[in-house]
């Protein structure tokens, strides 16, 4: 076997706290369009890069700031990426556009208690779920005009909920948690009455797969990684 090896070949500075997450544009590094990511730190801020594409490099093309007062923990594009979801620990979840090459913070969600870690949108970019350390799970569904509305507020885990992502062509949630169990919800029928339809344990116990104890493993690892770094 070829073995593989990877090199730096670029460091990207700016942040002057922890870099927390980073996404990648879906709609950037086809066509000719030059490929953008988003990243978000300690900081309260949130940066934009694009690569240039001449020499494949990346800078900085925007910072969004003076909207979160704490940490920014989580970002993710939709879908069609032209919406940038920002999750902070001060509790709110902040909706970014570009309007004509600036970008605005269009959206506030408010609602969670404490601090928000994870912020995810559905295939469709129609649905969007947030997580928190109030324990709870958030689904809002996107209405015209930029608005949102919670449609679903999902009690289930006992404690911190780090982490949730959607099925990557179905509207299932997956959600873990400090309190080391994996949640599986979908809305029963068509009257937003999401339930928890599944419980993945530790990956120990009988009828967990393969795959489960590897999703496991690494969100178990980034736990620990966080324990040690607070």
């Amino acid at each position: 076997m070829e073995r593989l090896e990877l090199k730096e070949v670029q460091k990207l500075e700016g942040h002057t706290d922890r870099v927390w997450s980073l996404d990648w544009n879906p709609a950037t590094g086809h066509a000719g369009v030059p490929l953008v990511f988003a990243s978000c730190s300690g900081d309260k801020t949130v940066r934009i890069w694009e690569q240039n594409l001449s020499n494949s490099l990346f800078s900085c093309k925007a910072v969004l700031e003076e909207t979160h007062t704490r940490t920014v923990r989580s970002c993710a594009w939709s879908p069609s990426g032209k919406l940038l979801a920002t999750a902070s620990f001060d509790a709110t979840t902040a909706i970014w556009e570009n309007v004509g090459g600036d970008f605005e913070c269009v959206s506030t969600l408010e609602g969670h208690e404490n601090e928000v870690k994870s912020v995810s949108w559905n295939a469709s970019g129609t649905l969007l779920a947030t997580c928190s350390r109030d324990k709870s799970v958030w689904i809002w569904e996107v209405q015209p005009g930029n608005e949102f509305e919670c449609v679903s507020v999902l009690q289930g885990h006992t404690q911190d909920v780090k982490m949730v992502r959607w099925h990557p062509t179905e509207d299932i949630l997956f959600s873990c948690s400090y309190d080391n169990n994996i949640k599986v919800w979908a809305d029963e029928g068509d009257s937003d009455d999401w339930q928890c339809v599944q419980t993945l344990g530790e990956p120990n116990k009988a009828g967990t797969s393969g795959i489960i104890h590897s999703v496991w493993e690494m969100m178990r690892h980034e736990f620990e990684w966080e324990h040690n770094m607070m």
